[in-house]
Order: C-alpha cells, then sequence, then structure tokens
C-alpha cells in the first residue's frame, strides 16, 4: 500500500488544484475529456480561479517523493454564481480529484477527511458537493456522512453536516 502525506493547500497550489479538477471532471475513464475542454469550461473553472480567496480551504496528498498526487478543497459561491453543489450561500462546495494512478488506494478518503476536518476548524458548519451517480466516488462520500439532497439528471448534490 502506498504511503501518501497530507498538507493544507496554499495559495500557491493553484496549478496543483487545476490538475485535480481536471482529474476529477475525467473520473470516467471510457468518456475522457481533453484538458482544453475542461479548462474553457466556465462551470469547471470557477473551482480554481482565484484560488485561495476568504472561505476556500483545503489539502493535498504528496507521494513518497513530495509530487502531488491528489487534491481535497472547497470554495465559497454566491447565490447569483452557483456551483455544480451549491445548496446555499455560505455552504462551501467540495471538490475531490485524484490522479488515475493512484485512485483506489484510499487518498481520496484521506483527503476527503482532512478537508472536512479543516472545513469543521474553520467554522463551517456543512458541505456539498456534486457527483455524477455513476462515479465510484459516490460510495465514498456516503461512508463518509454525505446525504443526497438533491437529484439533477444523472447527478447527485450531496452534503454533510459537520455539527
Amino acid at each position: 500500500m502506498a504511503v501518501y502525506s497530507i498538507r493544507d493547500a496554499a495559495a500557491g497550489d493553484v496549478r496543483v488544484l487545476t490538475d485535480m479538477m481536471v482529474e476529477a471532471a475525467n473520473w470516467n475513464a471510457r468518456a475522457p475529456r481533453p484538458r482544453a475542454a475542461v479548462l474553457a469550461d466556465p462551470q469547471h473553472v470557477r473551482y480554481v480561479r482565484g484560488w485561495l480567496r476568504p472561505g476556500d480551504g483545503g489539502c493535498l496528498a504528496l507521494d513518497a517523493d513530495g509530487a502531488p498526487v491528489g487534491a481535497c478543497w472547497y470554495r465559497l459561491f454566491p447565490a447569483n454564481a452557483q456551483g455544480f453543489g451549491f445548496v446555499a450561500a455560505g455552504v462551501p462546495e467540495l471538490i475531490l480529484g485524484v490522479s488515475a494512478l493512484h485512485r483506489a488506494q484510499g487518498v481520496g478518503r484521506q483527503l476527503l477527511r482532512a478537508a472536512v476536518e479543516q472545513a469543521r476548524a474553520g467554522g463551517h458548519q456543512r458541505l456539498s458537493l456534486s457527483v455524477e451517480r455513476a462515479n465510484h466516488a459516490t460510495a465514498l462520500y456516503r461512508t463518509e456522512g454525505f446525504a443526497t439532497l438533491e437529484q439533477h439528471g444523472s447527478r447527485d448534490t450531496m452534503v454533510r453536516n459537520l455539527r
């Protein structure tokens, strides 16, 4: 089993977060989206543009050589600029991306737990996310306390109370 270290995401980590956003968008290896297409999509780019605004937080997973292999982060969005998993102003939306070579090895769970604890320590009462129902990460989110709040086509909006 691989060993990963987890550290808080910093302002200079926008490139890593962007890479992991592309990984998250490409969860389905049978229907990959080119990096350029993901980065041209304003719905995706909102999760990294202007990274580390007030209310942002998250963490990175690093392999034994210190190379980033995953990230889990959250952002606040106003009601007039909602992300995929928006439920209310003041509820951060969570994003989790792990490089394809490191999936199904526990790194996503480590990242998710670290980001949840960081959000709780930061005073957030809930976290939300959006996930394609066919994505295997849905089971991870459920086992970590997220519950489906709404369904939109093939996507579920999930929420976890942090209190």
